[in-house]
């Protein structure tokens, strides 16, 4: 089964081709990750908006520019071959400004991948999908998030699918 958006986007395709290699590159990859990562999309953009409306968040994953300045600043300046492996697959340079979560899609998979790697919380099985959706809901959208545990258990099944 071919799981797209719809404006047509193959979720096995983005997944495979983008954020498969893109996580391998920075030796964050493996099965869980990747299901994660996937899933996060699913549910904050569906592969479709890269600017939320009426907010800050920005790409497929809806970061928003303050938690992607908190992770260089605070994370990734501590950890500089993992800054230089997203730099490289990312093709950038610097500290890169959040806009680049609009148009670099590598880069905005690393930067999802990094904000879950802040959690000293293991990640869940690649094929749970109930577990998947509520680590999403607690390390990465957060108790104030409207993301909801249980509704995007489905989401997080289709990116174990894809």
């Amino acid at each position: 089964m071919i799981t797209k958006n719809v404006w047509g986007a193959n979720f096995s395709v983005i997944k495979h081709l983008t954020i498969l290699p893109a996580l391998e590159a920075i030796n964050l990859g493996g099965g869980a990750a990747v299901n994660l990562v996937t899933g996060t999309g699913l549910v904050e953009s569906g592969f479709v908006h890269d600017r939320q409306i009426n907010g800050p968040a920005l790409g497929w994953f809806q970061m928003e520019p303050r938690t992607h300045d908190d992770i260089w600043l605070n994370f990734l300046h501590y950890r500089s071959d993992l800054a230089n492996r997203i730099l490289s697959v990312s093709s950038l340079t610097g500290i890169p400004e959040a806009e680049n979560l609009l148009q670099n899609k590598a880069y905005s998979v690393c930067m999802c991948r990094v904000q879950y790697l802040r959690t000293p919380e293991p990640l869940p099985s690649a094929t749970d999908a109930a577990a998947l959706s509520a680590y999403h809901k607690q390390h990465y959208n957060t108790v104030l998030g409207q993301a909801n545990a249980a509704a995007n258990t489905a989401l997080f099944q289709q990116a174990i699918k894809a």
